[in-house]
């Protein structure tokens, strides 16, 4: 592998030599760290001191053999001793599940006890740096742990979350080749420092708070299980009707601007619309036609109403009798109420003895215009016509609680004003930048 580094060196443990430890520790020496690789297993010691790696992947074993004779990398049974001597020490120990699905996280506090004890006598600013998948608040957990030491977090440690991202069999390539490298950390000096770690690599160093860092690679876990279910559900329904799936899928794939892509991506409200509800439906009524369980794609429309449903509570939640609604179409800048989401949230608040005031001015323009027929956009029952308010400002001061339910920059700056007022429920995430006020709320944020 025709590789050339240049970054700062530093001295490395590596506590776990699995998997992830392995591959761990080899790149990192490559890239001309000095590492020390630390397990209870002797024997994985063991074979690393003979400069054989302790997994079976393509190209690690070329690699470990050079390191080792470089004298780059090393390997030892004591934690206490590792990290004595270390800059860094990234934790690679394994989190299994256990009886009730949850990880098992045995393994990393018995690494953070000897920590605590190691750390005790050393003078040196440590990071603490977990790869190991864990769920969010591990890193603040340990931190406390290692604190009892009588060590000050941030001034004599620091422990981040360094999620990998790491895929059997490609594993070297995903090392030196990834999309980003994660830093899970608000402390400057240790975000510095662990660019530095990976400066060799090419690819952008980006921080973020460490839950968000600890919660990713479940996340990325998951969404790629989804596709793998998703293909094979497809798969099931294209067999029974005699299509070829691979050539679909293939053309599925095809679409990097909305299927592989970051669209829909982005929690917000429910879907809606003329085609994504009537699609779903279909599809799934093709499925049980035929006797086919397809239990991914039967349980989309059911997670979209409970999403809906989820945002009735949140709004009942809040108090108030008045509810203004900032948008009815299913989408802003269109008039098109087929399946709005919005539209079944007011018909639930309605129904529940709820004051409602609707403001869309798309919806207003067409009714004025008498072109809500005539687009396909969908007709308004009249006890809902009753309720559009074309006064946004009217709107706004009467209502007890605003709800957002739509994006549109028309009440970006109205949301700022009366979130510190009164209670404003947000469905779409209006604006990256949230107001900072107590009462306003994200559905999921």
């Amino acid at each position: 592998m025709d590789m050339t580094f240049e970054n700062t060196p530093y001295t490395i443990s590596v506590i776990g030599l699995g998997y992830v430890g392995c591959v761990s520790a080899a790149c990192l020496a490559r890239m001309g760290h000095q590492v020390i690789g630390v397990d209870v297993d002797p024997r994985k010691v063991e074979q690393l001191r003979q400069g054989q790696p302790t997994i079976v992947e393509l190209g690690i074993e070329d690699m470990v053999k050079e390191q080792v004779e470089l004298r780059r990398l090393r390997a030892t049974s004591d934690i206490v001793e590792a990290i004595r001597c270390s800059d860094v020490c990234l934790l690679c120990v394994g989190t299994p599940s256990n009886e009730q699905g949850h990880a098992d996280l045995s393994a990393i506090w018995s690494a953070a006890e000897q920590i605590k004890e190691a750390i005790r006598i050393r003078d040196q600013f440590l990071i603490v740096a977990i790869r190991s998948t864990v769920p969010p608040g591990t890193c603040q957990e340990v931190e406390s742990l290692i604190a009892e030491s009588g060590k000050v977090p941030g001034v004599d440690f620091a422990v981040v979350s360094n999620p990998e991202f790491l895929r059997e069999g490609s594993s070297i390539q995903d090392y030196f080749n990834p999309s980003y490298t994660l830093i899970g950390t608000e402390d400057e000096r240790a975000f510095k420092q662990m660019s530095e770690v990976y400066s060799g690599v090419k690819a952008p160093v980006l921080s973020a708070a460490r839950e968000v860092a600890e919660m990713i690679k479940y996340v990325n876990n998951s969404f790629h299980a989804l596709k793998v279910v998703f293909a094979n559900e497809i798969g099931v329904v294209c067999s029974a009707l005699g299509v070829d799936p691979h050539v679909l899928m293939g053309l599925f794939c095809r679409d990097d601007r909305l299927n592989t892509s970051s669209a829909y991506l982005k929690p917000g409200f429910a879907y809606g619309g003329s085609c994504l509800p009537k699609d779903v439906r279909a599809l799934n009524a093709i499925a049980r036609s035929r006797n086919l369980d397809v239990a991914v794609l039967s349980a989309i429309e059911r997670s979209n109403n409970m999403h809906i449903e989820r945002a009735l509570r949140m709004i009942m939640a809040a108090g108030g009798k008045r509810i203004g609604i900032l948008g009815l179409a299913f989408k802003s800048g269109t008039n098109d109420l087929r399946e709005s989401p919005a539209v079944a949230l007011v018909e639930r608040l309605v129904g529940k003895g709820y004051e409602v005031m609707i403001h869309d001015s798309a919806v207003l323009d067409s009714l004025v215009n008498e072109t809500d027929r005539k687009d396909g956009g969908g007709s308004l029952a009249p006890h809902l016509r009753q309720r559009l308010e074309p006064d946004l400002e009217k709107l706004m001061q009467a209502a007890d609680v605003i709800v957002v339910s739509q994006k549109n920059k028309l009440y970006q700056l109205h949301v700022q004003d009366a979130s510190q007022s009164k209670p404003v429920i947000d469905l779409v995430r209006i604006s990256e930048e949230v107001p900072d006020s107590g009462s306003y709320k994200g559905l999921t944020w």
